[in-house]
């Protein structure tokens, strides 16, 4: 006798899902936040506010210049089923000012076979829980749901593996966190979104 393998539970409730910020308004909130001097999450200094502007700015640099690479608007095509895709993020993260625009990017030229979802991490620690990264709630993170179960399909974040061995070769050299900004952002810049891209063309293309 088999023992029947139990039903994977869905990783939100629809409820919760609706509930999630669109791009734009996630856009527009940490414009109005940074009106206001402050940026999103449940800590409030200086130096983060300082972060999320400049995260403004990559943010709309990217939106205006990242181009999605061939083989993934081909990927995107050839998509049978809708997904979910629920981003774990915050308006102060470096990565995800840096990633985020690619994903909504992905989700609109998928012709809404994605569609995208935007939770802040401080809001929803009970999500990002269960995806830490090293015991670390590194953000952003992407949830990818089956559209009808919102059970999960694949995760990943919070950076490419490129970007993940810099971060881990700089820690483990000890350097700050300016230092490691300064690398981690011009490696970015340098890359192009390229390394980005071909993680995220590995799951679109197992779907």
């Amino acid at each position: 006798m088999t023992t029947p393998i139990a039903a994977q539970p869905p990783v939100l409730s629809p409820e919760r899902l609706a509930g999630a910020y669109t791009y734009a308004a996630y856009r527009q909130l940490i414009d109005e936040l940074m009106a206001e001097g402050k940026t999103t999450g449940a800590t409030q200094t200086d130096a983060l506010t300082a972060y999320a502007r400049l995260n403004i700015q990559r943010m709309e640099r990217l939106d205006k210049k990242a181009e999605l690479l061939p083989e993934m608007t081909e990927a995107l095509a050839a998509l049978t089923l809708p997904y979910e895709w629920v981003i774990i993020t915050e308006g102060w993260c470096g990565d995800a000012a840096q990633i985020v625009p690619v994903l909504e990017k992905i989700a609109q030229a998928s012709h809404g076979r994605i569609r995208t979802h935007y939770l802040l991490r401080d809001e929803n620690l009970d999500l990002m829980d269960r995806y830490l990264t090293n015991g670390g709630r590194s953000i952003p993170k992407l949830l990818v749901l089956h559209a009808d179960t919102l059970t999960e399909v694949t995760h990943w974040g919070p950076r490419p593996a490129l970007a993940q061995d810099l971060f881990l070769e700089m820690k483990a050299a000890g350097a700050t966190h300016e230092e490691f900004a300064e690398q981690l952002h011009g490696w970015y810049a340098k890359n192009k979104t390229q390394a980005t891209q071909h993680e995220l063309l590995r799951i679109v293309r197992g779907l």
